[in-house]
């Protein structure tokens, strides 16, 4: 029989430890406040020592335990570094969020390999490294743990000039799958993606201009009729973190305004 308490602990996530790569871009920083303010420690990462400082800043003048470590996610000795700064700093990892990432959108005859492989390594590379390390703790704890890669629509719909990004994000979706199979049964660990379309941030804020044919155009193939905003994605990475999702491995969660519907 189904008790109160079942339901009301479904989506409790208080006191679990989050690690945040790409914490100071814009869905990344929803995210880190977001847990925050459910009562989740933070432990947010990104290149800028001054931007992830001022998060923390901004973080614990909200009530909320947060600590950094800066690095690059394709680096290995940084991602060592960082994971061991989480630790060090709250004693354990319970949930990943991995929101670093890059695109530059080119044609594939004028896309150089080296910026080809930048795209790579800053979507799948360091989405690998934080995986391989974050999930050794996670194992060595013996708690279990769930693991939230940001994907894209992009992942599963490709697009003139998206040879680097959308097959960086189809790999974070089956390194996603393959993690599922490899962790949930064994360790306990949930792994699965959430694939947003366009949202609001420093690099998109261009295409939120109501009047452009851009916007317009993009509106089209969303049946939910707006683009997104970086607190769109809070509800469902909680869902993800708490026990509500312990059933949901190696999915790809559409978050996307109706994007793959159309």
């Amino acid at each position: 029989m189904m008790h109160a308490d079942f339901v009301e602990k479904l989506f409790d996530v208080k006191g679990k430890v989050a690690v945040i790569t790409g914490a100071t871009g814009a869905l990344g920083k929803a995210v880190a406040v977001g847990y925050g303010l459910a009562g989740m420690k933070v432990f947010v990462t990104g290149r800028s020592e001054s931007k992830c400082s001022a998060l923390c800043d901004e973080l614990k003048a909200q009530g909320i335990e947060s600590a950094y470590a800066i690095g690059d996610p394709a680096v290995e000795a940084d991602v060592i570094k960082v994971v061991a700064g989480a630790v060090a700093a709250f004693g354990e990892i319970n949930v990943l969020v991995t929101a670093a990432g890059y695109n530059h959108a080119q044609p594939i005859i004028e896309q150089d390999l080296t910026e080809w492989k930048k795209i790579m390594d800053s979507d799948v590379q360091g989405t690998w490294l934080f995986c391989k390390y974050v999930g050794q703790q996670m194992i060595q704890q013996g708690k279990g743990g769930k693991v939230i890669l940001v994907s894209s629509a992009r992942s599963k719909m490709g697009m003139a000039g998206y040879t680097g990004y959308a097959t960086a994000k189809a790999g974070i979706d089956l390194m996603a799958q393959s993690l599922a199979c490899e962790w949930t049964a064994k360790h306990h660990i949930n792994v699965n993606t959430i694939n947003p379309t366009v949202f609001r941030s420093d690099l998109t804020e261009w295409m939120f201009d109501p009047e452009s044919e851009v916007y317009k155009n993009f509106l089209k193939r969303l049946p939910i009729g707006r683009l997104g905003e970086p607190e769109d994605f809070v509800g469902p990475c909680i869902f993800l973190a708490s026990s509500a999702s312990d059933f949901m491995t190696g999915a790809n969660v559409a978050v996307e305004g109706g994007y793959w519907a159309n």
